[in-house]
């Protein structure tokens, strides 16, 4: 699988802290050093045929539909697509004009990740985000009348009350919205949310409220006919995210663009530098800006243990077997069989799982299980 990261905002949301920059004005330049990446790098995947390819961001759908498609033939000089790929572009909901989306139909396109947050004007202004609620609706509607069905919105819990967030799920169900991700709020350093929180302007986000929502929304889509496939996506049968899902699996992938990670499947992860201006001076002359992490087997295994633990597959336990050494599955099951005792973990068909009443808990579950 492919996956692009497309390093511009409009502006910056309060609470982020991705890569990403504000000026357009290395733009032209950034696109031609992902096209050199892309040549330079295209070999380091070894199964050449792709299912996946994902425009991530930043906010990719600042890029005009020739610069897509120009992405998507210059990876289809060295890949060969699957017939049923999918193609996933993220997009900011004021982006989707129609004349944006008529173009963008036609582009190889076929699957949107819209960052509606909210429908709620009061909870936008708090993210900071350059759209309204207005548009939040219309822009999912205009995508749907261009025949891009396949929508997953991104919806953010933790920055209101209950009721605003029992609607905004409703509006999603209304839209007939196939795909929802949905995150707490959560307050990263160095954002300007952490800086208003300290400074008292506004309240930090309640865990306890941000529990009873999560498990409220869990309850209410399964209800609505969604499978809660993984601990923050809920999805209609046919609509998982076969890129998210593959990443989830631990399949092989390239990332290009500044910060994009790469993984090779095993003991090998590298990213890109996190700075424009290097990232593109190391393409000009021909080298390349990044780091590179050898994962260790505990390493891996940790790894393994906290992506499986998140979605309905769980672990598999002949994969432990299979691939680590005696010392280090002992050490795990030593771990593991305290949080079966506790009732945090079960075994399912050999596979390893949280009890979905614990998934609010994953990450901290997971951690304990840890090898250092």
């Amino acid at each position: 699988m492919l996956y692009f990261h497309i390093p511009f905002c409009k502006q910056k949301c309060s609470y982020c802290n991705f890569h990403f920059s504000t000026s357009l004005n290395l733009k032209d330049d950034m696109m031609k050093a992902i096209h050199k990446e892309i040549d330079s790098r295209h070999h380091e995947l070894t199964d050449k045929h792709i299912k996946t390819l994902y425009l991530g961001g930043g906010t990719p759908s600042l890029l005009s539909v020739d610069e897509i498609k120009a992405l998507l033939d210059k990876s289809a000089q060295y890949y060969d697509f699957d017939s049923e790929i999918e193609i996933t572009l993220e997009a900011n909901p004021d982006d989707l004009n129609a004349s944006f989306l008529k173009e963008l139909s036609k582009s190889g396109v076929n699957r949107l990740s819209i960052g509606t947050q909210s429908f709620f004007e009061d909870d936008l202004k708090l993210m900071n985000r350059a759209h309204t609620s207005g548009e939040a609706e219309d822009s999912i509607k205009r995508a749907q009348d261009f025949g891009l069905e396949n929508i997953s919105i991104d919806l953010i819990y933790g920055s209101s009350s209950m009721p605003i967030w029992k609607e905004n799920l409703q509006k999603a169900i209304t839209l007939q919205i196939p795909h929802i991700s949905s995150y707490a709020l959560t307050v990263e350093p160095k954002t300007a949310l952490a800086k208003w929180i300290k400074d008292k302007v506004v309240k930090a986000p309640n865990e306890e409220v941000q529990n009873e929502e999560f498990y409220y929304m869990s309850e209410f889509l399964k209800e609505q006919g969604f499978i809660h496939y993984e601990i923050s996506n809920f999805a209609k049968e046919g609509f998982y995210s076969k890129h998210n899902s593959a990443y989830w699996k631990g399949q092989p992938y390239l990332g290009f663009g500044p910060s994009a990670h790469s993984y090779n499947g095993g003991n090998i992860r590298s990213w890109n530098i996190a700075n424009n201006a290097l990232y593109i001076k190391g393409l000009v002359e021909n080298t390349r800006n990044f780091e590179e992490e050898l994962l260790s087997p505990k390493d891996q295994l940790n790894e393994l243990v906290m992506i499986g633990l998140r979605t309905i597959w769980g672990v598999d336990m002949a994969k432990i077997q299979s691939t680590f050494e005696k010392d280090i599955q002992e050490e795990f099951l030593y771990l593991l069989n305290s949080k079966k005792e506790e009732g945090l973990i079960v075994e399912d068909s050999g596979y390893l799982k949280i009890p979905e009443k614990h998934w609010f808990l994953a990450d901290g579950i997971a951690s304990d299980l840890f090898l250092v």
